[in-house]
């Protein structure tokens, strides 16, 4: 069985007020497809970056990340993101939800770029909206939601995608217990259907409860 991800030596730092600062140093890394990970540790350890670098949103400044086989240092801008597009799937902080659009057209967003025509796109993304009750809400705009009813949206946008890997920074941050939970099983049943992978950065113990691996991360490290 071929790694979904195997980092070798990977540095990340930028400048600021002309000062180097690191903030990943050396990590090691190999990740098998069909995982359910954590990453764990405190703010400003490197958790979001480390998901930046694996989703090719930032280039390491030193070492090297394979996806499967091929060495992602090698493609260009262009090629990273058709990569993006038909592999991975994002679930942001800030949403990133188009306000103009309903929950329904934010969901499917990326799907007819998939090959996807209109009537398949709509009638995949409801079922992935009903496992994560918002289907009563899809002809609603962004603004008439809550926090916790915006972030599953941006879960249900990359869902929709059946990526190989769906890469989330603090997925259930603004929601309450029940919601978590349904959102868990949500993605537990993707990964029974389509063997997708799922990497949380995160500070949830009730997510890290349904974890297959843990990773903590100390001072730009990594630690298992």
């Amino acid at each position: 069985m071929s790694l979904l991800y195997k980092l070798e030596n990977v540095e990340y730092s930028y400048v600021w007020n002309q000062q180097n600062v690191p903030v990943l140093k050396g990590v090691n890394l190999e990740i098998n497809p069909s995982s359910f990970i954590c990453l764990v540790g405190p703010s400003g350890v490197g958790k979001t970056t480390l998901l930046n670098l694996i989703g090719f949103i930032e280039n390491p400044t030193k070492g090297q990340v394979h996806f499967g086989e091929t060495l992602i240092g090698q493609l260009s801008e262009t090629e990273k993101e058709v990569l993006r597009l038909k592999n991975i799937g994002f679930v942001f902080q800030a949403f990133y939800l188009i306000p103009t659009l309903t929950v329904l057209e934010n969901a499917s967003y990326f799907l007819p770029s998939l090959g996807y025509k209109k009537t398949e796109a709509e009638k995949w993304t409801l079922q992935i909206l009903d496992l994560l009750g918002l289907a009563d809400h899809r002809n609603k705009k962004p603004l008439e939601l809550s926090g916790g009813q915006r972030q599953r949206v941006a879960i249900a946008r990359a869902m929709v995608k059946k990526p190989q890997v769906i890469l989330a920074d603090e997925p259930t941050a603004n929601l309450d217990s029940v919601t978590a939970d349904k959102t868990i099983s949500a993605f537990q049943e993707l990964q029974s259907a389509e063997g997708t992978s799922f990497i949380f950065a995160t500070h949830d113990s009730h997510l890290m409860k349904f974890a297959k691996r843990v990773i903590h991360m100390k001072d730009g490290q990594i630690y298992e």
